[in-house]
């Protein structure tokens, strides 16, 4: 787990196995919320959203695309409708997509358009991998395209969130003539090594707690599943968000094996070069507080890539499509439907 921890982890959104909320420490900003005490009023309202989550949490895959290597879970939001579809890339590396559909963002933007989730070779509901397969950026590129091969798309929208944001530049890279636009949300820069990753400097408690957890119980997944849940209570900007998304979420179906191969395999890829040659829509989002990838990352990104757009998400951490939904699908919809 110390390479997660150092290279993968900047990326993963944890995975709660056990269900249990962890107890939070987020050191404050200027901003930060303030954590509000339960009234009965908002207790029942925060009751309201719980099955929202659950019922996520339970979804069966539309279907599956058999490849030779994987067979590749998927899931279909929404009607073929005029809109491009989307391809929605979930980060990691190593978990499940279900952390991406905690509430009814990806509903609503589903309501004008085709959207399709699919779990990564290894991960979530795709385990079925055949013996020896690489877990490099080249398979998981060639796995995207499985995904797009076998719905007949022309052309997508991705739309790829944290790691997934690195993912979705290799397939642009790859395969231009298949990209119509491109959404970077709290996106890995195209080079890892080039991350501007806070959470030591913001959190050194709870980074004290990794060290002690990897000291105790060493490289094994018990420590991975431990560290991850930490790793989680480090990138919500608002604790209450926080311990709502916690009480809703079951199991993000982390794999730490698959997300250590992934990391080490892609530590040295570097896709800078490539950003100005993009010559299709993007849209750089960044929440203002995620200190997991910071703000200079999606900056960067935006300075480099012709004609980009930014939104920056003033009440976010990592995560703002769950902090401040409402701000996300407005944003995405319009650049999406955008002529």
């Amino acid at each position: 787990m110390k390479y997660l921890a150092a290279a993968a982890a900047p990326f993963l959104l944890a995975s709660i196995a056990s269900g249990q909320a962890a107890p939070t420490t987020l050191l404050a900003t200027p901003s930060t919320v303030m954590i509000l005490r339960s009234s009965l009023l908002k207790w029942f309202a925060f009751l309201l959203l719980l099955p929202l989550a659950a019922s996520a949490q339970n979804v069966a895959p539309t279907g599956s695309i058999h490849t030779p290597d994987v067979d590749l879970a998927y899931w279909i939001y929404g009607k073929p409708t005029a809109e491009t579809p989307v391809i929605a890339v979930n980060g990691g590396p190593g978990l499940s997509h279900i952390y991406m559909i905690q509430n009814d963002v990806w509903d609503r933007l589903a309501q004008g358009r085709e959207v399709i989730f699919y779990d990564q070779r290894g991960t979530g509901k795709s385990k079925n991998v055949r013996a020896g397969a690489l877990m490099d950026l080249s398979a998981e590129v060639a796995d995207l395209e499985a995904v797009r091969e076998h719905f007949g798309f022309a052309k997508v929208d991705l739309v790829g969130d944290s790691f997934g944001g690195f993912l979705s530049m290799a397939y642009a890279v790859a395969h231009p003539e298949h990209v119509h636009k491109l959404v970077l949300s709290d996106s890995a820069p195209p080079a890892m090594k080039d991350i501007v990753h806070l959470l030591p400097e913001v959190f050194p408690d709870i980074e004290e707690e990794d060290a002690e957890l990897s000291k105790k119980l060493g490289n094994t997944d018990e420590a991975a599943q431990q560290e991850l849940i930490n790793h989680f209570r480090m990138i919500f900007y608002d604790e209450e968000l926080l311990r709502r998304y916690l009480a809703g979420v079951k199991d993000l179906e982390y794999t730490p094996a698959t997300g250590e191969a992934v990391g080490q395999a892609v530590s040295k890829v570097d896709m800078t070069a490539a950003l100005p040659k993009f010559d299709f829509p993007v849209l750089v989002i960044t929440g203002r507080y995620d200190m997991n990838v910071a703000p200079l990352t999606a900056w960067r990104m935006y300075k480099a890539i012709p004609g980009a757009k930014l939104a920056i998400f003033a009440k976010s951490g990592h995560l703002p499509s769950y902090e401040e939904p409402d701000k996300y699908v407005q944003v995405a919809d319009t650049f999406l439907r955008a002529r």
